[in-house]
């Protein structure tokens, strides 16, 4: 397990350390669904995957759920970027429009979630999922609150 303090380090520290130091020793949904951290600045994250036919859905394409989770997580990093150290946040409310279906034969999904709003008790994002070709696949908006 870590030695790192991470709740002594601010929401853009943390994001940047997970950026680098990639643990394989914390559990969560990035390390599950095989997520990259490209770009960690404030305000804005860029995460990505590669799809797998784990992620299919009864039709065979990705399931709705793995760019809704690509959504939340890109967006709600992105707001954490924001954060103090010692301050957390969760999602209230997410909003998703789905565009076109994805592949699972190791298709690459890229998410950039960005912050809009970031106040001292809720924060706001918005934020889109790409192919590798660049065409759209979902974009979404959240509410966080800010704890």
């Amino acid at each position: 397990m870590t030695t790192t303090d991470l709740a002594a380090m601010t929401g853009l520290e943390l994001m940047r350390w997970v950026q680098t130091e990639r643990p394989t020793d914390i559990p969560s949904i990035g390390r599950l669904l095989g997520m990259r951290f490209d770009e960690v600045e404030h305000g804005r994250v860029v995460v990505s995957l590669d799809t797998r036919p784990d992620f299919a859905n009864p039709l065979g394409t990705v399931h709705g759920g793995i760019a809704a989770t690509l959504l939340d997580s890109a967006m709600g990093c992105a707001v954490h970027t924001t954060l103090p150290a010692g301050t957390g946040y969760t999602t209230l409310e997410l909003k998703v429009n789905y565009i076109r279906a994805a592949r699972t034969d190791g298709q690459v999904l890229t998410a950039e979630g960005a912050v809009i709003h970031a106040g001292r008790r809720t924060a706001t994002a918005e934020g889109k999922v790409v192919d590798e070709r660049g065409k759209l696949i979902a974009h979404a908006t959240t509410t966080c609150m800010i704890f």
